[in-house]
């Protein structure tokens, strides 16, 4: 997707300082990025927001969950469908993010994922069986 050009691209430091108001400056600065409408990210950034809520900050998967989805009502996202989809899957198996993103890719996107990580085809196979 092409974005405009006055939008600008934010970083998980960002997301981070936006979702968890840990840092008054740095987070009203992102408060007042986000509330401008003019900002977007990716999913490779969401994935590193949230293996720092993870591994950082101990969050469990369900407030994660809560926390993207609260951030993806504010913040525009690439492949937002795909992000949503994954999170929920995250937020009930225990498989990294990113495999998370590969089964919704395949689901959503309709595109095959080839992996050797036995756990991802597993569940990969499971959404084959339903199409």
């Amino acid at each position: 997707m092409q974005w405009p050009k006055n939008m600008q691209l934010i970083d998980a430091n960002v997301i981070l300082r936006y979702l968890l108001n840990d840092n008054p400056e740095m987070s009203s600065k992102a408060k007042e990025l986000v509330s401008s409408g003019n900002v977007y990210t990716k999913p490779e950034i969401i994935a590193e927001v949230i293996y720092v809520l993870k591994g950082v900050y101990q969050i469990d998967r369900n407030n994660i969950r809560t926390f993207i989805y609260s951030m993806l009502d504010d913040i525009s996202c690439a492949e937002d469908k795909c992000v949503r989809m994954a999170i929920d899957i995250y937020s009930l198996v225990s498989l990294d993010f990113v495999d998370c993103l590969l089964i919704a890719y395949h689901k959503i996107n309709k595109e095959n994922v080839f992996s050797f990580d036995k756990k991802l085809n597993k569940h990969l196979d499971r959404y084959r069986q339903e199409q």
